[in-house]
């Protein structure tokens, strides 16, 4: 199997077996049949699962094509991160973690330093954690990377940061969340981990919490796993069922979702009232140059983010839209927008909109974000031509003698 849809399709399936489904559905069990010793592959619900099982393979046969790799789905993506770092990092030593990156990670960083783990932050354009990594020298245990970063779209080079981190003997661990496995191959461009949640564009289709943990060592995905079975952040068989269900799709819908948001960034190129408009596809993109170097087939991704002049009117845009829903989360196949700066914890101004572009005909959906667009700005127009005609209206009478001499 060498096409990407191909290989989407049939990802993790069992062997044929007459009169059985093609995907067999979830296994619900706390416990298995367990004559003798405690030794097989299902001795416990904590320790695996048939249904898990099926899905890691599914993913490890995405993230590393041709090349054996272990996978350990986790019940959400911050469950997924949190194994990496918590399991690698100890008292004394050091990781190099994106400034930019998802608005939980300064929630971690500040348990790592309790832990008494140092931890510096860099931003993930230009490759500035490159310094950060330099600076700690051969204390680096770990140097985590994010690209795309959420929300700011920015990208690194993976392949160059992973050559830094192993000269130093550092793991490096990539969220490959926004890239998708068809997207960006993060293990075959040097990095040790690929972590991403599943929640988004993996499964795409808004129903499921999941994350996972990709490795091609065996001691690190053992290392992983341990730290899954001790807090206990397992999936339900029927999220990991509904998550296998859903990669059947996933080519087609990263597809379409790319070409689409490629499309809406190119629509929205001349916009006035827009500004710091992001998507790694643009030509113009400060990231297009290492995007295009490490991200496969022309897929950038779902999402767009751009800024609108302030809150209200960005409001104004999302209050608008008719074929997008104001929600969190991305990569689903239902367009979703959101003023990011909602939630506190991201660097980003108060109009700031991040994007997330569904599987609705590009037209359509271009269409509704443009129109809202000028219902946002037409309605901020009317708005300041009736307060500044209030306002001179109130001023003259008040004070219609001063602003005459004023004038004059």
């Amino acid at each position: 199997m060498t096409g990407d849809g191909t290989r989407t399709v049939r990802a993790g399936l069992p062997e044929a077996e007459a009169y059985e489904p093609t995907l067999p559905g979830p296994v619900f069990a706390a416990h298995y049949h367990l004559p003798g010793d405690a030794v097989g592959p299902y001795t416990y619900g904590r320790d695996a699962n048939p249904t898990w099982s099926l899905l890691e393979r599914a993913i490890s046969e995405l993230e590393s094509p041709g090349t054996a790799a272990e996978t350990v789905v986790f019940s959400s993506g911050m469950g997924a991160i949190s194994a990496v770092l918590l399991s690698q990092l100890r008292q004394g030593d050091a990781a190099v973690l994106p400034s930019d990156g998802y608005q939980l990670l300064p929630a971690l960083i500040e348990r790592l330093a309790g832990y008494g783990v140092t931890v510096r932050t860099a931003p993930t354009g230009e490759d500035a954690q490159l310094a950060a990594l330099e600076a700690l020298g051969d204390r680096t245990k770990l140097l985590w990377l994010e690209t795309p970063s959420n929300p700011g779209l920015d990208v690194c080079d993976i392949r160059r940061l992973a050559e830094a981190a192993h000269a130093r003997g550092a793991l490096i661990a990539v969220d490959n969340t926004l890239a998708t496995p068809l997207g960006q191959r993060p293990l075959e461009l040097g990095a040790d981990f690929a972590v991403a949640s599943g929640t988004k564009a993996l499964t795409g289709h808004g129903d499921v919490l999941l994350g996972y943990v990709t490795c091609r060592d065996p001691r690190l995905a053992a290392e992983v796993r341990a730290w899954r079975k001790t807090v206990g952040a397992i999936p339900g068989p029927m999220e990991a069922w509904l998550a296998h269900r859903s990669l059947a799709t996933l080519q087609l819908r990263v597809d379409r979702q790319a070409a689409t948001a490629l499309a809406l960034a190119e629509a929205l190129r001349d916009r006035p009232e827009i500004t710091g408009l992001r998507h790694p596809g643009l030509p113009t993109d400060p990231s297009h140059r290492v995007a295009a170097g490490q991200m496969r087939g022309g897929r950038f991704g779902c999402v767009v983010s751009f800024t609108l002049p302030d809150k209200e009117h960005a409001e104004r845009f999302l209050t608008a839209l008719r074929l997008v829903d104001d929600a969190t989360s991305f990569g689903g196949v239902r367009s979703t927008a959101e003023r990011r700066g909602r939630w506190g914890g991201d660097a980003v101004p108060e109009g700031f909109i991040r994007f997330s572009v569904g599987a609705e005909d590009a037209e359509d959906l271009i269409a509704d974000v443009l129109r809202a667009l000028g219902t946002a700005s037409d309605t901020d127009t009317a708005s300041g031509t009736a307060s500044g005609t209030a306002s001179d209206t109130a001023s003259g009478t008040a004070s219609g003698t001063t602003s005459t001499r004023a004038g004059g």
